[in-house]
């Protein structure tokens, strides 16, 4: 489906995608206005690797909204017995100090969220809590996780399902029901593709952030669609993720939103030198641009090329996903599409304002 006036986002489609299969949707004030699928099913759906923290986030800041978690508080206020120091602008921020385990784990470790956030617990963080930005690629899930299940009592999967999916009639999950497998998209990696770190190689401490992820790949397999792994694992639709994130304001509060969006964090990560920047779990721009022109853009970007969020300002939302995984410093696909999204919204402002009656 293409709206008049974005055909050409359909014709950049066209040129990026590979010989696999991928998604590309954007809603502008709420409503569809491009929704492609090639080389897949229409009804295929898709692993978001670390766009799943977006979701995460949005649940996290509903229990802000509802003052059930501060920003400000001690995650030991609302789990006894964790490091003192770590508060929760820390832990959604990725300033915790905790972005691993320092004996690393296996892949399998990930189908039990809820030991990893106990040995994160009685992890030592490697640094003093807020004075450095590290990737939390999968503690960031467990973590927040933990949090919701003790404000809440519900898993953030359910969390999410019940108070996120199920208001905006949402085809995304965090922990993939079964009868939805034969829906999934398998995936494939490109020859370059592998984890992205800036510099001559790799960080030491890359073990305690991937574990043996960085070796072993099993995300085809059924237990790791089906299991909640917060940090990594949800699946679902590309049309879906767009609504999310152009519909944000059915979910939150406009206050809300602007404190999710608002900087926490801007550096390099202390382990891949990658830049990164957050406001409440969401990644902000930095000079990547992953996430388009607009420079208040926001969202989360996820291994292999994938990238969702919105542009507050023009009031969409988007996602893009994909089969093929590459490796961020050669993938440019994400980035050419909202390119074309976004000079297909400022050629119709500008045929908009054109037609538009002059006030005499």
């Amino acid at each position: 489906m293409i709206a008049p006036g974005f055909e050409l986002v359909a014709e950049e489609f066209e040129r990026v995608r590979d010989e696999g299969g991928a998604a590309f949707a954007a809603v502008v004030d709420g409503e569809p206005v491009v929704d492609l699928t090639a080389g897949m099913p229409d009804d295929a759906l898709l692993l978001l690797f670390s766009g799943t923290k977006g979701l995460v986030a949005v649940c996290m800041l509903i229990q802000v909204e509802r003052g059930a978690i501060e920003l400000d508080a001690p995650v030991s206020r609302y789990w006894p017995g964790f490091h003192p120091d770590v508060l929760v602008r820390h832990v959604v921020s990725h300033t915790a100090g905790l972005p691993g385990l320092r004996r690393g784990y296996q892949a399998a470790d990930l189908l039990d969220g809820r030991a990893r956030a106990a040995d994160i617990a009685a992890e030592p963080p490697f640094w003093p809590p807020g004075s450095r930005l590290a990737y939390h690629a999968m503690s960031y899930g467990w973590l927040c996780d933990e949090l919701i299940r003790r404000t809440d009592g519900r898993s953030v999967g359910r969390f999410f399902a019940e108070e996120v999916a199920a208001p905006l009639g949402l085809e995304l999950w965090s922990g993939l029901p079964a009868g939805q497998e034969r829906r999934v998209a398998q995936l494939h990696r490109a020859e370059d593709f592998g984890i992205t770190y800036l510099g001559e190689g790799p960080e030491p401490l890359l073990e305690a952030l991937y574990g043996s992820l960085l070796r072993e790949f099993r995300w085809n397999e059924p237990a790791f669609h089906q299991a909640e792994i917060p940090g990594g694992n949800a699946i679902g639709a590309a049309r879906s993720i767009a609504r999310l994130y152009g519909n944000l304001d059915r979910i939150l509060d406009a206050d809300t939103i602007l404190l999710g969006r608002t900087q926490l964090a801007r550096d390099r990560c202390a382990v891949t030198r990658r830049p990164y920047a957050y406001g409440v779990g969401f990644e902000l721009q930095t000079e990547l641009r992953r996430f388009g022109p607009p420079d208040d853009a926001f969202g989360h970007t996820g291994s292999g090329g994938s990238t969702h969020g919105a542009w507050p300002t023009e009031r969409v939302g988007f996602s893009y996903a994909m089969t093929e995984l590459r490796a961020e410093a050669t993938d440019d696909r994400g980035n050419r599409l909202l390119a074309a999204l976004h000079q297909a919204l400022r050629e119709r402002s500008s045929v908009d304002q054109k037609s538009s009656p002059v006030s005499m």
